[in-house]
């Protein structure tokens, strides 16, 4: 029988949530440091966001760091949009680097109609090789599905770099959203060996929300017991810009201890 509190051994709260840092000691969990997601911060007011960053992160010991998005795509056609993927990229491990966080969420960066699958996957796989190379070698980093319709490239691209430092991240929401032409359930099964990291949260099968979790469509108490059962070394992180009631389902469910 599934053990469910692993699940909440493995937990962290994103800091889209105000009360990350206090929700997450109350709860004793990890945080995933959001702050950069948007690039701005990178250039601007950067040693303010870092000391907030610190001060969310006090009293606990399990992170991870998104990585900015925007604009920003490994498998880029033009020469000079993959270079400043790779300088963000880079700019993102320096951070966590200062934070002492050495694992990385980064968004695949497939658009539909944009890139042929193909390319995406060549593209993606020459990219990475080289953030690796470049960045510390401390620095692990998970691919997130956003626009991917089904599972197949980004293990494709894990699979190609092939390497300890480089997995993927199921981001259940984004798999259930109208873009996803695969169900949530079965993208597990081709992620599993290359799985580090899931993210969590709930929507109505169209668009991405990011409910609590419980207040939408999903079947999640289905799609967590795969996940320990399959995946038992992932981790994951709640995306909601409030946290407190995933974390009550959690606790409900059974997946947090009382």
């Amino acid at each position: 029988m599934t053990d469910r509190r692993r699940l909440g051994e493995k937990l962290h709260i994103s800091s889209i949530d105000e009360r990350c840092g206090a929700l997450a000691g109350e709860y004793s969990v990890g945080v995933e440091i959001a702050e950069f997601c948007w690039a701005y911060y990178i250039d601007n007011d950067r040693r303010e966001h870092i000391s907030l960053c610190r001060e969310m992160m006090r009293g606990k010991s399990s992170f991870w760091f998104h990585a900015p998005f925007a604009e920003l795509a490994a498998c880029a056609i033009d020469p000079r949009a993959r270079e400043l993927a790779l300088t963000r990229y880079l700019e993102s491990a320096e951070i966590a680097n200062e934070l002492g966080i050495d694992r990385l969420v980064i968004h695949g960066g497939y658009i539909p109609y944009v890139y042929y699958p193909e390319t995406y996957v060549g593209q993606s796989i020459l990219f990475w090789k080289e953030f690796l190379r470049k960045a510390p070698k401390n620095i692990t980093v998970a691919l997130e599905n956003v626009m991917e319709p089904a599972p197949d490239m980004l293990v494709q691209i894990a699979n190609g770099v092939d390497s300890p430092r480089l997995g993927l991240c199921l981001d259940i929401g984004h798999a259930n959203c109208v873009i996803s032409k695969t169900p949530p359930f079965e993208w597990i099964t081709p992620m599993a060996p290359r799985l580090f990291h899931v993210h969590i949260h709930d929507n109505l099968g169209e668009n991405d929300l990011h409910l609590p979790l419980g207040e939408g469509n999903m079947p999640l108490e289905r799609i967590f017991d795969a996940l320990l059962e399959s995946c038992p070394n992932a981790s994951y992180t709640i995306e909601n810009m409030n946290a407190g009631a995933s974390l009550e389902w959690l606790r409900e469910k059974g997946y947090l201890a009382r």
